[in-house]
């Protein structure tokens, strides 16, 4: 590829990527509203936490959906992969979006949510590691670390976007609208632009890595591979549990956090994720070009070890005298530490995972830990809940660093030529 052909290609690809994330972070903004909807109960913490717990169900179908899909697409191609996962991710945004109340259609209504956030769960299992193998495989060796940090990067777009949308609706939509009907509008929204991605993933040419395979792998050979790389597949899930953990503390967390937990208005709340969103989309790629320069082992033990020892503190300073100002500086100074880890531990996962299992092993070991790291925003709930201690996000956030930091230093590269260890 050119350096044109590369860049259109890397904006086709995150674009859907965007939508998956556009989808969690509605849900995770709304998840008290979606809660009354779906699960009314009277007792608004049980109303949050079955939403929560919704949330987090489609995050236990992503192994599946990494085996499964994960297996086929190294089979299939990159290309017809990022297809095929769009098409499912589509299917549970209209779930969401089209699905009459409990009040309107009883039991049904809260079963066919759950559906719907399973198939976004069995897709997103692969839909990452779909899109992060093909980014590591038409960048060139200097550049992984910048092209693959994209991934990331449109995420963050989505997460902007979303913030942006419900701080517009929140000064249109009176708050009584907003909680009754107002959530669905962005998730409509989001079906909307649905066949816009399909035009654009429909147009991407397929890696030459993947092209240049004479006999792709048959999917028994997938699954024996992953059976004998389980220490690689291990050493990913404690990687990406960074990741998780810390992506949605400061992304799908922070407005229920910031509204339910430190009472301030939703409105501030929104607004902080909006920087947060904006700060990750340019902060992303910087870290993930340094660490083309510097090495990703070095980047992940700095970030790691900043989080262990400040998550917590900074954390406490918040909750002590709760503000726009103060939440605004924990959270992007927590997104500061994301983006330090992440813009070096993508890059680094499909760098250790052997190169014909390339797909399954990246979305397993994504997924495994996203398992885990999903439930963030039901585990700091209930972490609360039971302390009374407001500051627990950090204390979640430090352990999942202590996970890091133990990957960062047993990961080694699969293979060591033009890897930057």
């Amino acid at each position: 590829m050119t350096t044109k052909e590369r860049v259109r290609a890397a904006m086709q690809v995150a674009s859907g990527n965007m939508l998956e994330m556009y989808d969690f972070m509605v849900f995770g903004y709304y998840a008290a509203a979606i809660g009354r909807a779906f699960f009314p109960s009277g007792d608004a913490y049980a109303e949050l936490m079955m939403s929560f717990a919704t949330f987090g169900a489609g995050f236990l179908m992503r192994p599946l959906g990494a085996v499964v899909l994960g297996a086929y697409v190294d089979r299939i191609g990159r290309r017809k992969g990022l297809i095929l996962t769009l098409s499912l991710m589509s299917i549970g945004t209209m779930c969401l979006a089209l699905t009459p109340t409990y009040a309107q259609i009883g039991l049904l209504a809260p079963l066919i949510v759950l559906c719907g956030r399973l198939m976004q769960g069995f897709s997103a299992g692969v839909e990452l590691g779909s899109t992060s193998v093909y980014l590591a495989e038409i960048a060139t060796p200097a550049t992984k670390g910048f092209v693959v940090s994209f991934q990331s990067a449109s995420q963050q777009v989505a997460v902007a976007a979303a913030a942006a949308l419900g701080v517009f609706l929140s000064t249109v939509i009176p708050p009584e609208s907003m909680g009754a009907w107002g959530w669905r509008v962005p998730l409509l929204l989001g079906c909307m632009i649905v066949p816009v991605l399909f035009f654009l993933r429909r147009n991407l040419r397929e890696t030459e890595a993947f092209a240049a395979t004479h006999s792709p792998p048959a999917i028994r050979e997938v699954l024996a591979t992953i059976a004998r790389e389980w220490r690689v597949v291990g050493v990913g899930v404690l990687m990406v549990l960074m990741t998780t953990t810390s992506f949605y503390v400061i992304t799908a967390y922070t407005p229920s956090f910031g509204a339910s937990v430190l009472h301030l208005s939703s409105r501030d709340s929104l607004v902080v994720t909006l920087c947060v969103g904006l700060a990750n989309f340019a902060m992303l790629p910087a870290f993930g070009a340094l660490s083309d320069r510097i090495g990703r082992r070095r980047l992940l033990i700095v970030a790691t070890v900043t989080a262990i020892l400040t998550a917590w503190p900074a954390m406490t300073w918040l909750t002590a005298g709760p503000s726009f100002g103060r939440l605004l500086t924990v959270e992007l100074w927590l997104a500061l530490i994301y983006s330090a880890y992440n813009g070096a531990a993508v890059a680094f996962l499909t760098e250790i995972v052997p190169p014909r299992i390339r797909t399954t092993g990246f979305s397993l070991a994504y997924s495994a830990a996203t398992c885990i790291g999903g439930f963030t925003p039901t585990i700091c709930t209930l972490l609360i809940h039971q302390t009374g201690d407001r500051a627990m996000p950090g204390a979640w956030l430090s352990v999942a660093a202590v996970c890091g930091l133990i990957a960062a230093i047993r990961a080694k590269p699969y293979q060591d030529e033009g890897v930057r260890d």
